[in-house]
């Protein structure tokens, strides 16, 4: 399998390096700028409530409560978390489960990276859970298991898989047949590149927006004009994105699908979101303008979601939609 990996990727090691760098000090895995939660406020919101979650966290909490309700807990209720980091959505989900009166679970939390491993011991310690909390430090490209899982959750860490076709295996392996995988991840381009005909569309908007929003926080240089950047060439950032639903749609049944966004992710995420002012009304008609040309632009089909919620399953059946024609299938852009 390694060799394998190195084949797919040769500087694979140095990767592998450069992202427990990165992440070794980092302590602020998922913080995002003001106008994303403008934004998800506003037109991201209405679209979990239905189905009873109002945040990505939320959702890992409400999908595994509603399983953890309805299982024999004469036996441990075993939750794993791919790629957990620093381990926070894991112990706040703890927190409650416990507060709901369970006491025979555990939650395995897996990342290469023991520094943020130790992070998540340490407050889990802090917390009185490391009765439930229980860290793994493995490299999910090649990690295999022989233990069963009644819930397993990847959040936002299935855009830094390359070996995606082994981790969606062994996940479908280590589910048990009532368990679900929750899931919470970005599925547009790889390197979080924009597609050609998604780049027509943002760089039409991008020459309406004025200059100060055009500075990239995380690379710091102006782009005049939009630098479709590969965030995959120094790390995993972004990897095979454009691969996590087909496979997802070949491995699995999708019990809820709720896909969303493209261009508006550009200008609300951390490379250009912190340049907006959510205390200025032109600020925020901007995002509203451009979030309503996405959404048009997704359901006529001419550009396809870059992120999804989805609960998925061994079983077969109907699927909840946001949208009928929204399906899994639909939102996949051939290439």
């Amino acid at each position: 399998m390694l060799s394998s990996l190195k084949n797919k990727a040769p500087n694979y090691q140095h990767k592998i390096s450069n992202e427990l760098n990165f992440y070794k000090d980092c302590h602020e895995v998922h913080a995002l700028p003001d106008i994303f939660h403008y934004w998800s406020n506003k037109y991201l919101l209405p679209k979990q409530q239905p189905h009873g979650f109002n945040s990505p966290d939320d959702f890992f909490v409400k999908k595994t409560l509603e399983q953890i309700n309805q299982a024999d807990l004469n036996q441990c209720f075993n939750i794993l978390s791919v790629g957990c980091g620093n381990g926070e959505s894991e112990i706040q989900l703890a927190q409650q489960i416990t507060s709901q009166g369970h006491s025979n679970f555990k939650i395995i939390c897996l990342d290469i990276n023991p520094s943020m491993l130790e992070r998540c011991n340490q407050a889990a310690k802090k917390m009185k859970l490391e009765n439930h909390i229980v860290t793994l430090c493995a490299d999910f490209n090649l990690w295999t298991t022989d233990l069963s899982f009644d819930v397993i959750i990847a959040n936002q860490c299935l855009h830094h898989v390359l070996a995606l076709e082994h981790l969606f295996d062994t996940i479908h392996q280590a589910l048990t047949e009532n368990g679900v995988f929750l899931v919470s991840d970005m599925i547009g381009r790889n390197g979080h590149m924009r597609w050609p005909e998604a780049l027509d569309l943002l760089n039409d908007v991008w020459q309406q927006l004025p200059d100060r929003i055009k500075h990239n926080r995380l690379l710091n240089r102006f782009e005049k004009n939009y630098i479709n950047h590969d965030c995959s060439t120094s790390g995993f950032e972004g990897i095979r994105a454009q691969d996590v639903l087909p496979l997802l749609v070949e491995r699995f049944h999708f019990n809820l699908f709720i896909p969303f966004a493209n261009i508006i992710m550009v200008l609300i995420d951390r490379p250009f979101g912190h340049n907006f002012d959510i205390n200025k009304p032109q600020d925020l008609a901007r995002i509203d303008e451009t979030h309503l040309l996405d959404e048009q632009a997704i359901l006529d089909g001419l550009i396809k979601p870059t992120q999804m919620i989805a609960v998925l399953s061994k079983g077969s059946g109907m699927s909840v939609l946001t949208h009928e024609k929204l399906t899994p299938e639909f939102c996949i852009r051939p290439y």
